[in-house]
């Protein structure tokens, strides 16, 4: 069998989902669980609807509606009771951070461990079992930065990958937080320097990261604002240049997934688009009489990306 790399450098489109209205895409993420594998692909998108697609065809299977003025609650779905009715709020954290918190990340194993980064720079890891907050925060890194996104990596999954709305990258070992030892494999408060692309390719930020546990490694996906993308290989030794997708988005990109069920690569971003990549593909596209059109009472443009702004001052606890 061809190895990871190998698929990754042979990617081309294989389908690709055009907007039916003036949106762009957030967020994307596949359902999938331990006792099996779902065709769900969720996509979240900026008019406050997340549609529900094929992953393997594209094809639009549903819509929900969310409301303008929402929020996101976690509850633990074991606390439901007989008749269907919610059960008690898990908890609330509320000093670990002094501003607005802009991603969190469940560990992939460990029920109990979550991440969380915010504007004010820290990134903090909490084990929900031990209770008050006092007692959950188990570890805090500083990324001197405001977190854009985080992902838990390594062979046993105890090292956190974080990047910045800077293009900072920072990656830590977080599997033994009271030891003296450096948390700290690899850190720069602006990583586009540290790769080198060929032909005079534009790497202007950082998409996200993703750990690929069948060959052990981190995928690093970047682009340029034109809709460029390039695939890096992260490493503690730093950053490695895989390949550069062309021909797909026409603006920057959002968000990705890693299918490796389906060995394709999918992608999301502000001109709206939906792509899926494949190794040697030819390129389907899937039309809009296969999508559903959703209702929004919020219509939004596409707009630039824009950086939030970067908050420094809380030093590093762990």
């Amino acid at each position: 069998m061809d190895s990871l790399e190998d698929t990754f450098r042979t990617l081309s489109i294989a389908r690709r989902l055009q907007p039916s209205e003036a949106m762009y895409i957030l967020d994307l993420s596949l359902a999938s669980c331990a006792s099996s594998v779902s065709d769900v692909l969720a996509v979240c998108c900026s008019n406050h609807s997340v549609h529900l697609h094929s992953r393997e065809t594209l094809r639009l299977v549903g819509t929900e509606q969310v409301e303008e003025d929402s929020f996101l609650v976690f509850w633990d779905v074991r606390m439901v009771q007989d008749r269907g009715e919610t059960g008690s709020l898990l908890g609330v954290y509320s000093e670990s951070h002094s501003d607005d918190i802009t991603t969190v990340k469940f560990h992939p194993r460990q029920a109990d461990r979550l991440a969380s980064g915010a504007t004010d720079g820290l990134v903090n890891v909490f084990d929900l079992s031990l209770g008050g907050e006092d007692d959950a925060l188990v570890t805090t890194c500083n990324c001197n930065s405001s977190a854009s996104s985080l992902c838990w990596t390594g062979k046993d999954l105890d090292q956190l990958l974080c990047l910045t709305h800077d293009e900072g990258l920072h990656l830590w070992d977080v599997a033994r937080p009271d030891s003296d030892d450096t948390l700290t494999l690899l850190s720069s408060a602006d990583a586009r320097p540290m790769v080198q692309l060929p032909d005079g390719a534009s790497l202007e930020y950082f998409v996200g990261g993703t750990w690929l546990s069948d060959e052990e490694r981190i995928l690093l996906v970047g682009g340029s604002n034109h809709g460029e993308l390039h695939l890096l290989d992260c490493s503690g030794r730093g950053l490695r240049f895989i390949k550069s997708l062309r021909g797909g988005h026409s603006a920057t990109v959002r968000c990705f997934q890693w299918d490796a069920i389906g060995r394709s690569l999918l992608t999301g971003g502000e001109d709206g688009q939906l792509l899926q990549w494949k190794a040697g593909a030819e390129e389907i596209s899937v039309g809009m009489k296969d999508s559903l059109k959703s209702i929004s009472s919020i219509q939004l443009k596409t707009k630039a990306h824009r950086k939030q702004a970067t908050q420094k001052g809380r030093s590093k606890l762990a």
